[in-house]
């Protein structure tokens, strides 16, 4: 086990370039099994959820390995549609796996899909869309079974624009008989990154990025090589830490468009940012003010995967401010690890009510998921003393050598082995 060694109180500066997006990356290599030829995802970040998925292609009978930074999948040879339990329980998006397998297989046996522990994030919705389609799904001992003779397309009515939903809804519809329509999809960028894969595959897909999607099912798809949009929450990451710590840096790679309420907000905070194409700058004198009210929504909102690391943020910052979390109902875990620092925060339900303090000081701290562990590290930057975080292996889900790059920015981080 690796814990971080953290000495706060250094300011930030340099530029940083963003990986491609976490949120991207998996449902693509999910769809990868969708053709029998070569898929090639170009710069796929070497995180564990990508590792994860990789060898969930490996246990059906495709052939998945890095070349040079690249992702190469032969899936000619898959011929199982049976995913282990130790690996769906360990990764959320193993679920992106199930519209995939009725494609190629017409069958998909799945354990309830773990990750993160921040609610019960029910896959309803996943399962009633391919109902819609023709499959007939079965759960029983903890396990989803799902089988069909023919994917035929249909009108789909999402009750919540659910990520996780939509894509499944686009794998399984892509190569169904006839039309499906989606209402009420999900309208994020990862949605609109799924869609330009699919069709450069050869997919009729059309809407991504809107309230309705229309997916034309065709006979066969191809091979393709791709590169994913850039990850807007690791930019956000970034862009916070060097709010907390003052300074002056430049995030890379990402469309200011995808987190444009973030850098709202962070303007609320006091900070000065220059975004321009894929580049943004930001200049923060480490005085910061508090958001009067943040909200959790779908795209464009606020997003969920970034609230954490905006109550670090607000923690150490002049007033107060309310957080409403309206995606996920126990993604406040992370709270009492930063009360240790000094944090005064009360959470009620969904609410966390934060009352900026002075300083935060130095402790000791344990990740308990991806995000919350984020915002750990964020605080322990801007923190008087030095920090300790442990239990990194949430955090290296979804960030890739996350101390050499803040390193480079000029923080005091070290990875530890303990």
């Amino acid at each position: 086990m690796d814990k971080f060694l953290i000495d706060g109180g250094r300011s930030l500066s340099g530029t940083v370039h963003t990986q491609s997006a976490k949120n991207s990356v998996l449902p693509l290599l999910a769809a990868s099994v969708l053709t029998e030829k070569q898929v090639t995802v170009e710069e796929v970040p070497p995180i564990a959820d990508a590792l994860c998925m990789m060898q969930i292609l490996r246990e059906l009978g495709a052939k998945a390995e890095f070349c040079g930074g690249n992702v190469v999948i032969d899936s000619s040879d898959a011929c199982s549609h049976e995913l282990s339990s130790a690996l769906t329980k360990e990764l959320r998006s193993s679920v992106f796996m199930l519209g995939s397998l009725l494609t190629r297989f017409r069958r998909a046996v799945i354990a309830y899909p773990g990750g993160c522990d921040i609610g019960l994030r029910p896959i309803d919705l996943h399962l009633s869309a391919l109902k819609r389609l023709g499959v007939k799904i079965e759960e029983r001992e903890g396990f989803i079974f799902c089988k069909c003779d023919t994917l035929r397309g249909a009108e789909i009515a999402l009750d919540f624009p659910s990520v996780g939903a939509t894509e499944n809804i686009l794998l399984a519809a892509v190569k169904a008989e006839g039309k499906t329509l989606v209402h009420g999809a999900a309208k994020e960028p990862e949605i609109v990154d799924l869609q330009r894969f699919l069709n450069a595959m050869g997919a009729k897909v059309r809407g991504a990025g809107t309230d309705d999607i229309e997916i034309e099912g065709v006979k066969s798809l191809g091979g393709v090589c791709f590169r994913p949009i850039k990850d807007r929450i690791e930019a956000g990451t970034y862009l916070m830490a060097c709010a907390i710590c003052g300074g002056e840096i430049e995030v890379t790679g990402v469309s200011p468009e995808n987190i444009r309420l973030l850098l709202h907000k962070l303007r609320e905070n006091g900070c000065k940012i220059h975004a321009k194409n894929d580049k943004i700058r930001i200049y923060s004198s480490g005085r910061l003010k508090c958001n009067r009210r943040i909200e959790t929504m779908p795209f464009p909102g606020f997003p969920t995967d970034l609230q954490a690391q905006a109550t670090a943020l607000n923690s150490g910052a002049e007033g107060g401010a309310v957080i409403a979390e309206n995606l996920f109902e126990t993604r406040y875990k992370y709270v009492p690890e930063l009360r240790r620092m000094g944090a005064d925060i009360e959470v009620k339900g969904r609410l966390a009510f934060v009352r900026g303090v002075k300083r935060l000081h130095g402790a000791s701290l344990t990740a308990g998921d991806l995000r919350g562990g984020a915002a750990l590290v964020l605080a322990a930057l801007g923190a008087e003393g030095t920090s300790e975080v442990f239990d990194l292996s949430h955090i290296d889900r979804g960030y890739a050598d996350l101390q050499g790059k803040l390193t480079a920015l000029g923080a005091r981080i070290k990875r530890i082995r303990v």
